[in-house]
């Protein structure tokens, strides 16, 4: 991979930026500078939004493509994706830390899942239908793709959730100005090299890299019709202020703090429990918004579920990301270090009881790395169990029962995921149903292509994957019509 990329893609072509200033693309792992990116401004903006504007609404374009039309055209770009799902994998994992072998099944793979399934909803997806009506007549409703979207993708797991946004967007006929972070860029340019590749039209999707202040003007631009956001509650809320300003929809993916309830009969061996448990509370390095980083425990069996969660966490493979045994890689900046160095400090002063963890791991002076933490004999209103860290820190919280439980999940200003832990499914999906989460996993925790996701509260505002995902890019409009 060359060190310098000084193109973006815009109206199908590769576009010189209009300006010199470039992102510079730092190693977690050693802080060795990897190189280049140009970064985009408002006039790059400008020029990306013209393209998709162009593209939206030129006679024949993609949203007056027949579906089945459009859905081979996204097959021929997950067909792009999979020629380079190695390197995918690769770039993300050299940029922000995420440990290679999770990057191989998640970053280098699901992209082109969603777009496999979305073209398939697209190719079944009723856009016209007939509803007689109650005062005569009948009604015909049409489902429209909403127009250009603004989407913004942040640097955790930047090729998965650009994929939640433009391939449910992809299939409803919306065109896409697409943001990645600046600190992630680097798999962007791959994907835009596939995008050019495919048999996506031109214009049809437009990718320029650039920080803060572009995503602020994309957000706010008068050619776009959507904003799609992934990022933080405090980020999120300045987005919905500008968008609730314009009227403007937009679907928000924001933090989470989420809970994961080890109820007292659930299996607290390792051997059985352990891949499925670090998944759902320490993936990718604990930098994951719906990670449960609050385990709640029984009283009955706390200083057990401690021991366990310790075990777990103490357990785990330390080291550079792109060697295939890491479990846990480097976090993605030194900011991000110092600030989940700053919570766990905090914790300390609190009282809390640290039982694993809570510096740097020896061997690796260089590159950002934390090594896994716990910290047991926290109350649920201690900051380290309030608010969302972004670093592979979890807590321990003691409950009496299942009610209890369940009021100490709900006890937060997030609601993202969540997961409850037993070996009786039935008692879990009753606890579930009460955690006021968008979802919850029993016995692990995996988003489900089919299904929605989501937050509420502080967590966000509308819904991602499932056919409820293609929803959020369809507009209705109701035509009635008099009995004849």
């Amino acid at each position: 991979m060359s060190t310098h990329f000084d193109k973006f893609l815009i109206g199908g072509r590769w576009t010189t930026p209009s300006s010199n200033e470039e992102i510079v693309v730092v190693s977690p792992n050693d802080e060795r500078r990897l190189g280049s990116v140009a970064a985009g401004v408002q006039a790059d903006i400008d020029a990306a939004v013209d393209a998709a504007r162009a593209a939206f609404d030129a006679p024949g374009g993609w949203p007056n493509w027949p579906a089945d039309k459009r859905a081979a055209a996204m097959e021929t770009l997950a067909d792009a994706l999979d020629r380079r799902s190695e390197q995918l994998a690769h770039a993300v994992s050299t940029q922000n830390g995420m440990p290679v072998a999770i990057a191989g099944q998640l970053e280098a793979v699901f992209p082109q899942v969603l777009l496999r399934y979305y073209a398939q909803l697209a190719r079944a997806e009723e856009f016209i239908t007939e509803r007689p009506g109650l005062l005569g007549g009948h009604t015909t409703i049409t489902r429209t793709p909403v127009g250009v979207v603004g989407a913004i993708v942040p640097w955790n797991f930047p090729q998965v959730l650009s994929a939640f946004k433009y391939a449910p967007g992809l299939a409803a006929g919306c065109t896409f100005v697409i943001k990645p972070a600046p600190e992630t860029v680097f798999d962007a340019v791959l994907f835009a090299e596939a995008v050019a590749e495919s048999d996506i039209p031109a214009g049809v999707i437009n990718v320029v890299p650039g920080g803060r202040e572009t995503g602020a003007y994309l957000v706010a631009h008068p050619g776009i019709d959507k904003v799609a956001f992934t990022g933080s509650t405090t980020a999120g809320r300045e987005v919905a202020t500008v968008c609730g300003g314009l009227l403007r929809p937009v679907t928000l993916e924001l933090g989470g703090k989420s809970a994961a309830i080890i109820l007292d009969d659930a299996d607290l061996n390792l051997g059985v429990i352990g891949e499925k448990l670090f998944a759902a509370t320490l993936l990718n390095n604990g930098q994951t918004c719906f990670i449960g980083t609050r385990i709640l425990a029984p009283r009955s069996r706390y200083a057990e579920v401690v021991d366990v969660v310790s075990a777990l966490a103490a357990s785990l493979t330390v080291g550079n990301s792109l060697d295939p045994a890491t479990q846990i890689g480097p976090l993605v900046s030194s900011r991000q270090r110092d600030r989940v160095e700053s919570a766990i400090a905090a914790a300390q002063r609190s009282g809390a009881r640290l039982t694993t963890g809570g510096g740097r791991p020896n061997g690796l002076e260089s590159g950002w790395f934390v090594t896994p933490t716990v910290f047991a004999d926290v109350s649920n209103d201690n900051p380290v169990a309030r608010e969302e860290i972004f670093g592979p820190v979890l807590t321990v919280i003691g409950y009496d029962d299942d009610e209890d439980a369940v009021r100490i999940a709900n006890a937060n200003d997030y609601g993202l995921g969540g997961s409850v832990w037993t070996s009786d499914p039935q008692r879990g999906l009753a606890v579930a149903k009460g955690v006021r989460s968008g979802t919850v996993g029993i016995n692990h925790y995996l988003p489900d292509p089919t299904a929605p996701f989501g937050g509420v509260k502080a967590s966000g505002l509308g819904r991602e994957l499932g056919p409820e995902g293609l929803a959020a890019y369809l507009e209705l409009k109701s035509i009635y019509q008099p009995a004849e």
